[in-house]
């Protein structure tokens, strides 16, 4: 009688162990199917084609948020700056599009080295323009608009693709991927992304004019308008004491840069 009683007794806890394990997988396949996360094959295939850097560069927070980007149809496929042609052409063959790659590059709008510019004082601090721009004045150089030379943009990039050379930064064309990280630390705006086959540019950002720029830089621009009324091609506007060109219009005559007094324009390739 005792043996019967243990043999139902470990009968009984199978069979509760048996239920509530049936009931639990039950529970399990349900939820699976509820809280499934539905895969989006071409979002994975775009991030397999991306090249991983996650500089953000392209707007969205890293490679995974420009691939759903992308997927959604919200990015275009050459968005991404690092991967350039061929990482454009992945994922279009992917999307199913055409790409439509440009080339871009950073372009460094200050041609006040030190050997052109003044300084107000001597800066003794820490070895930052985001830090520096804070300072009266907005730094050391007597151009309150000009490049401060300390490098912030030279140590976010990722591609050894900016320098300080003589008191200002300048792109290595070679290098740069065009991802944009110089131009948003920049605490001047003095970095802008262009088409990599853009020819002229107007190398500052002093929005003063006549003699105060003068004194501060040999090559600053004066507002002169001499360049404006120039152009055959109505490729340059005086916005704010400065001289800017449409890079659209623009058919790369030159005629704005001989014409320059202060030979701020400058043919950058």
């Amino acid at each position: 009688m005792i043996a019967l009683t243990t043999i139902q007794g470990i009968l009984l806890a199978v069979s509760i162990v048996g239920g509530v394990g049936l009931i639990i997988g039950i529970m399990l396949g349900i939820a699976s199917k509820v809280f499934s996360v539905e895969v989006n094959e071409k979002e994975q295939a775009v991030r397999e084609a991306l090249p991983g850097n996650n500089c953000g560069g392209c707007g969205y927070p890293g490679c995974d948020g420009l691939a759903k980007a992308i997927a959604e149809g919200k990015a275009g496929v050459a968005d991404c700056p690092v991967g350039g042609a061929p990482c454009a052409k992945a994922i279009a063959e992917i999307m199913g599009v055409e790409a439509d790659v440009v080339k871009k590059v950073a372009v460094v709008h200050c041609n006040g080295d030190c050997e052109k510019t003044k300084d107000k004082y001597n800066y003794y601090g820490n070895e930052s323009c985001v830090d520096a721009v804070s300072i009266p004045g907005a730094g050391a150089k007597a151009c309150s608009y000009g490049c401060l030379g300390l490098g912030s943009c030279v140590k976010v990039c990722e591609f050894d693709a900016i320098h300080i050379e003589n008191g200002i930064a300048v792109v290595d064309r070679g290098k740069c991927k065009a991802c944009g990280l110089c131009a948003k630390t920049c605490p001047k705006g003095l970095i802008t992304i262009e088409k990599f086959d853009s020819s002229y540019f107007v190398k500052c950002k002093s929005k003063e004019k006549g003699k105060p720029v003068m004194d501060a830089c040999e090559v600053g621009c004066i507002g002169c308008s001499l360049c404006e009324k120039t152009c055959n091609f109505d490729a340059i506007e005086m916005v704010d004491n400065l001289a800017v060109i449409d890079q659209e219009k623009c058919k790369k005559c030159g005629l704005c840069a001989q014409k320059c007094p202060r030979k701020t324009i400058e043919k950058v390739n």
